[in-house]
Formats: structure tokens, C-alpha cells, sequence
């Protein structure tokens, strides 16, 4: 296959045979589905999942990232001409991956959205799939964790974020983007002392035992340092990847709600995510995209791209390094 083959290829996400392999059809059109993969409701024989969550509630200070999963599948048109660089292999090629759509909800009864997301979560795990899931605000990722954690005990979390999220919130009824650590703690359906927050910048006195290592720490320390240290708390333990995209500086990424400067580079992110290698990941989510304020799209690509390290990192296990 060439960009030859943009002459006759169009809509692959309906229209592609093979769930395996590169697109070729032209970036500007088409069925926006993440890289052109197919969509299916079908995840018989599927290795991993792309779905949406388009759901914000109360955000900090910018709404709209109900708008991400849209503007990161239309980012992602740019990815499936080639291997993603530096890996060493395709993961397209290597995977069964779909795109599994958006998840419905009635917008005008949030109280059901958690359990709709329990729910929606559980069906792509129950079969057998890993999920990549596009939010959406950051609450999405308290119930994807319940939803893991009940299949797979308590869950060893990587968190980069400009926020650790661990504000106190013992109200069980409050759908909040920034205490869903908090939550997921007091659960039992994260394990803490496995667990590392990465790139925070604001204060929080009480990080619940999670191991953080700050913006600034990354930046003295560098790249080398931070991917030992994940690594030692994590050690073997299968592992949860969640990235809020305002750990990026918004320099790199001004589309999210709650702008923080002195964040990540993009170019940390990604050699932070490329050292994860080797770790056993069991499904991730990037979340707090908010296109209205980024007419660039330079948040969204950012994201597309986050997505697309997490299909690699899981692929890379699966092909035995």
C-alpha cells in the first residue's frame, strides 16, 4: 500500500477490510474514526478499543471538552500513513484495533453517567479487549477504574496531570473532574503505594500516598531519572495510564480548562511515555481536551499522538519487547 492508494480509498472506518494495517486515504476527508480504524460494536477477535467518552460536567474554568473525542479523531487523520516514529515496529499492523464509537447518555440525567460508564467500559474489557478511551473531562476516568479494578483487583496508576486530584470529596453524589483520584483511592480500586502522578504544579496537602513527581522535578532531574523512579514504584504491577492533557505547559497544549504554565514539553511526554516500555498496560485514557480554545489544534494533535504511545506501549508487551 502507498498514498498511491488515496485514489480509491475513502471512508475506511466503514469501509476497510482488513482491521489490521496502515490508511492511506486523504487526511482532509473521509470518516474521521481514530486512524481510520473500523468502526464495530463487534470486539470479537479485537486486541484493543478506541472509544469516546464526550462528557464534561463542571470544569475549573473552561468548559468543552465534551468536544475532544471528536477533535482527537479528526487530530489522528495525520497518524496512519506510517509506523509511529522510533518504535521499531507497527502496532497497526501488529493489532486488531477498532473504534468502538462514543459512549450514549442521556445529557440531561448526569447522575447515571457513572454507571454508564462502569458499564460501557466493562463490555469492552468482558471481551477480552484493552481500552484507549478519549475523554471527555477527568471524572471519566474514576468509573473506567472501577470498571478495571473489579476485573482485575486494585490498580497501579500512572497519572500525568498538572493537578493531583486528590482534594478531599467524601460526597459519593458529586460528579467532579478533580477528585477522582481521591475517590478512586478511598475505594480501594487504585493502589497508591504503586502509584505516580507526573508533572503536577499546584498544591494539594495531602497526595494520599501516591508518589509525585512535579513539573519542576522533571525538569532538574530529567527524562532518565523520572522513568526510573515510575518504575520502581510500579515494579511489575499491571498498570493504568491516565494523561490529562494540561500536564503539558500551554505553550503546548492551551485547549484544556484548567491551564497550568511551567508544565511538560511535548517532547517530554513523549520520551516520558516512549520509557515506559515493557510495563504491563492494561488500558488508558487522555482526557481534558477542549478544542473551542485552541483553534490551532495543536492540543488535539498532542492528544492523537498520546493515544496513539499508549497502542504502542500496549502492542510492545504483546510482542514480547
Amino acid at each position: 500500500m502507498s498514498l498511491e492508494d488515496a485514489k480509491n480509498q475513502v471512508d475506511q472506518a466503514f469501509t476497510r477490510n482488513d482491521p489490521r494495517g496502515l490508511s492511506f486515504e486523504n487526511a482532509f476527508g473521509g470518516a474521521t474514526s481514530f486512524l481510520r480504524r473500523r468502526y464495530s460494536k463487534d470486539l470479537k477477535g479485537v486486541d484493543l478499543a478506541v472509544t469516546g467518552i464526550p462528557f464534561d460536567q463542571a470544569v475549573t474554568h473552561r468548559p468543552g471538552t465534551r468536544f475532544g473525542p471528536r477533535a482527537i479523531r479528526e487530530a489522528s487523520t495525520l497518524q496512519p500513513y506510517d509506523p509511529p516514529y522510533g518504535w521499531g515496529y507497527d502496532p497497526l499492523a501488529l493489532l486488531n484495533i477498532v473504534d468502538y464509537g462514543d459512549m450514549a447518555f442521556d445529557y440531561a440525567n448526569t447522575r447515571e453517567v457513572p454507571a454508564r460508564i462502569e458499564a460501557h467500559l466493562g463490555a469492552i474489557l468482558d471481551a477480552g479487549a484493552a481500552p484507549v478511551t478519549l475523554g471527555g473531562d477527568h471524572f471519566i476516568t474514576l468509573p473506567i477504574l472501577r470498571a478495571v479494578a473489579a476485573r482485575r483487583g486494585p490498580v497501579a496508576l500512572i497519572q500525568f496531570d498538572a493537578h493531583s486530584d486528590t482534594w478531599v470529596d467524601d460526597d459519593p453524589d458529586r460528579i467532579d473532574h478533580g477528585t477522582f483520584l481521591y475517590k478512586a483511592i478511598r475505594e480501594g480500586v487504585v493502589d497508591p503505594g504503586a502509584s505516580v502522578s507526573v508533572g503536577i504544579r499546584t498544591e494539594n496537602p495531602d497526595t494520599l500516598g501516591v508518589t509525585i513527581l512535579d513539573a519542576p522535578s522533571v525538569h532538574q532531574d530529567g527524562v532518565a531519572a523520572t522513568l526510573a523512579r515510575i518504575r520502581q514504584v510500579v515494579g511489575e504491577r499491571p498498570v493504568y495510564i491516565t494523561f490529562d492533557i494540561d500536564a503539558l505547559d500551554p505553550a503546548f497544549a492551551p485547549g484544556t480548562g484548567t491551564p497550568v504554565w511551567g508544565g511538560l514539553a511535548s517532547w517530554h511526554a513523549a520520551a516520558l511515555l516512549r520509557g515506559l516500555a515493557g510495563l504491563d498496560l492494561i488500558g488508558g485514557d487522555v482526557v481534558e481536551v477542549s478544542p473551542p480554545y485552541d483553534t490551532t489544534g495543536a492540543t488535539a494533535i498532542a492528544a492523537a499522538h498520546v493515544a496513539m504511545e499508549l497502542i504502542a506501549l500496549y502492542g510492545w508487551t504483546r510482542r514480547g519487547g
